[in-house]
């Protein structure tokens, strides 16, 4: 039987088939998605092994985030350009190759710059998952699938600290990476029989003045967040985030001359519920991803915990959104998105505050049952606010619109990492933890600009 054309999927996908297509792109998204935490409780391990400062290690993480943000952007020229299987096979090579160079860095340097390698594989796999199962799904199933979704999309990451403390303690560091190979080969097998094969191309050529100012703007940016942390840094800090800006200035106005031939279409903001989506995406971003950066260091060096020990600590958070993602999965299609999101915000934000007051001296029971709420708070709120990003955009936009919406919450995600290790550095766990707070408690803010209706 001819496999589907990618134009056929919202209709021809049949939910038995459904199922197979939804493990094969699941399974590549989980090793991407661990990858962005998973280093988090080995940085001191790296730093003594590799004979580097905390201050370098913490690159491993932020190069990866940052190069999967640059790379998001051509996900969707690359899929109508050379389809959806050709661009998914060509990811995770890359990430798979990624993996194993990572596993044998000898240096610092070797180690950050096979980790941009990584994330550039990384960075493509997810929007693809995404696009790919919102066009097989359909509307009428979109909500159940992303809920999916969104439950690898929350948990893989939070559950990096656990996974990498395991085998951090058991094998040493490069096993967090060499854990990859086997996942990967395991979705490059299931490609072969599952995937679909495409069959129509849009020849749209790629922006590539686009594709310089954009991720130039957001790392000139992020390069100027981390000049802050020190006196003599502020004045090349803001140079450099005065240029960032004017890339960001220059990206937006020349892509919204150039509508749908721009790096990204800016025009699909105009669309009330992808714009409140897209926005909340961002700061789901910073919220979520910047924690993960310091909670692991926060348990390791304060409570003195072993990185498995570390990695446990922060189970509660994984529990509850595993189990909230799946319950509002069932719920999200007959429920507007912004009831779910305030109400998964609010218990967020309440999650988090006892880490704004905590010491070395805190109840570690207390802080587990706060992250457990924090979890279920995130998975509430994620999954309605991916729906609506969706939700009134026409078939033909939604390629573009994963790569968009995907796109700022990776930013987001840099942003929040960054801005927790420079907090961190400059001024210590007491003001990070303060931070966690105050930004969670935005996300509340924000979720009421969602739309309250269906």
């Amino acid at each position: 039987m001819r496999a589907p054309s990618a134009n056929e999927i919202p209709s021809a996908t049949s939910t038995r088939g459904l199922l197979p297509l939804t493990v094969t792109v699941l399974t590549g998204a989980m090793a991407a998605l661990l990858d962005t935490t998973i280093v988090a409780v080995a940085l001191d391990e790296l730093a003594r092994d590799l004979a580097a400062p905390v201050t370098t290690i913490q690159w491993v993480t932020t190069s990866y985030v940052l190069a999967m943000t640059a790379v998001i952007p051509l996900v969707g020229w690359s899929v109508g350009r050379f389809g959806a299987r050709a661009v998914w096979l060509t990811a995770l090579g890359l990430f798979l190759l990624g993996s194993i160079l990572c596993g044998a860095a000898w240096s610092a340097g070797s180690l950050i710059a096979f980790r941009v390698l990584q994330g550039l594989g990384g960075g493509m796999i997810l929007p693809v998952t995404q696009l790919v199962l919102a066009r097989a799904a359909g509307p009428e199933r979109l909500g159940r699938v992303m809920g999916k979704v969104g439950f690898v999309g929350q948990i893989a990451p939070i559950s990096g600290p656990v996974l990498g403390g395991v085998l951090i303690d058991g094998w040493g560091w490069r096993w967090v990476f060499f854990v990859n190979v086997p996942l990967i080969l395991v979705s490059l097998a299931m490609t072969w029989r599952w995937f679909p094969r495409d069959e129509e191309r849009d020849q749209r050529h790629l922006d590539l003045v686009g594709l310089l100012l954009l991720p130039a703007g957001v790392v000139a940016l992020l390069h100027a967040l981390t000049g802050l942390e020190t006196q003599a840094g502020i004045g090349a800090a803001a140079l450099t985030a005065v240029a960032g800006a004017g890339l960001l200035t220059a990206f937006i106005t020349r892509s919204l001359r150039r509508a749908e031939a721009s790096l990204l279409d800016l025009r699909l903001f105009a669309d009330r519920a992808f714009r409140s989506g897209t926005v909340m995406m961002f700061v789901l971003g910073v919220t979520s991803w910047g924690p993960m950066f310091l909670l692991p260091l926060y348990y390791q060096r304060l409570h003195n915990l072993s990185a498995l020990d570390a990695g446990l600590a922060l189970a509660p958070q994984t529990f509850g959104i595993a189990v909230a993602s799946l319950l509002v999965g069932r719920y999200v299609d007959r429920l507007p998105p912004r009831p779910l999101a305030l109400a998964g915000m609010a218990a967020a934000t309440m999650g988090t505050l006892p880490f704004a007051f905590a010491t070395p001296d805190t109840d570690t029971l207390l802080l587990s049952v706060a992250l457990l709420l924090r979890g279920v708070g995130f998975g509430v709120a994620g999954l309605p606010v991916s729906v609506a990003v969706y939700r009134t955009l026409r078939p033909a936009a939604i390629p573009h619109a994963t790569s968009a919406s995907t796109t700022v919450q990776r930013i987001g995600a840099a942003a929040g990492t960054a801005l927790m290790a420079v907090i961190l550095q400059a001024g210590g766990f007491a003001p990070a933890l303060t931070w966690m707070f105050i930004l969670t408690a935005s996300g509340l803010v924000m979720a009421a600009s969602l739309p309250g209706h269906k």
